[in-house]
């Protein structure tokens, strides 16, 4: 309800893309869960809240998912959403040749958690319209044979979601998701950009398990949303950016 009172308060939102999906704890492993008063728990200061909404805009369709720690979290906890933000961030940094579709690139999502015996029960990512629909096709990322769309050919324009999770059940899930726009790299190569800034958690992420790509991506990406974001901001809120962002 309170996401809903900010986006409709945003200059140009007509309507959520989607119902938000806001789970604490155990019901974060529900992909899909929907609060309501028979199922609804208190969210306390500990274990980890995800939280996956969007809008419609004039500008476009949004979809973003954060998970966030509500106080301290468990060291499995960390390893999950280490795991997944090295993968999250692993796709959004790629580069691939022409020709190639999003069932070619889904493992680079998957790879720091299949290395661990784990995986997600989810596609990567889908395709999303402008104003349109939230999942339209014909691209996204899904490494399954299936009847849907993910093996369209990725081309410059298109926007994906990247949205690697981790789902423990009865206890706690992970996902973090940006939107990224397929780009022409000079070198004739294709790449992504994302569409996407919001803090990721660093209370949430075990420095000892992200590998040092992954921190140069988690910090690259971290200044942008800083030079993107503080220019909107008061002073007040710069302050709180930036300690969200900083480098470590």
């Amino acid at each position: 309800d309170k996401i809903r009172e900010l986006r409709y308060a945003q200059e140009g939102c007509t309507d959520e893309s989607f119902s938000t999906i806001c789970g604490y704890g155990p019901h974060g492993a529900i992909i899909h869960y929907s609060a309501n008063q028979d199922t609804d728990i208190a969210v306390e200061p500990h274990g980890l809240l995800l939280l996956d909404s969007g809008g419609q805009y004039y500008g476009g369709t949004t979809d973003i998912t954060r998970t966030i720690a509500m106080g301290p979290v468990k060291q499995e906890q960390k390893l999950g959403f280490t795991l997944v933000l090295e993968g999250m961030l692993a796709l959004m940094d790629a580069k691939f040749p022409k020709g190639c579709a999003g069932y070619h690139l889904d493992v680079i999502a998957r790879m720091p958690l299949w290395e661990r015996g784990m995986d997600y029960n989810h596609g990567t990512g889908h395709g999303v319209g402008c104003m349109l629909s939230v999942h339209e096709g014909p691209n996204g990322f899904r490494w399954q044979k299936t009847a849907r769309s993910d093996r369209a050919e990725l081309c410059p324009g298109m926007i994906t979601s990247d949205e690697p999770g981790i789902y423990v059940e009865n206890e706690y899930g992970v996902r973090i998701e940006n939107l990224v726009e397929c780009v022409e790299e000079d070198n004739g190569f294709l790449g992504f950009r994302s569409l996407t800034f919001a803090p990721i958690d660093l209370d949430a992420v075990d420095e000892e398990v992200l590998t040092e790509k992954g921190r140069e991506r988690l910090n690259r990406y971290h200044k942008e949303v800083y030079e993107k974001l503080s220019p909107l901001m008061n002073e007040d809120e710069r302050e709180w950016l930036k300690e969200q962002t900083r480098a470590i």
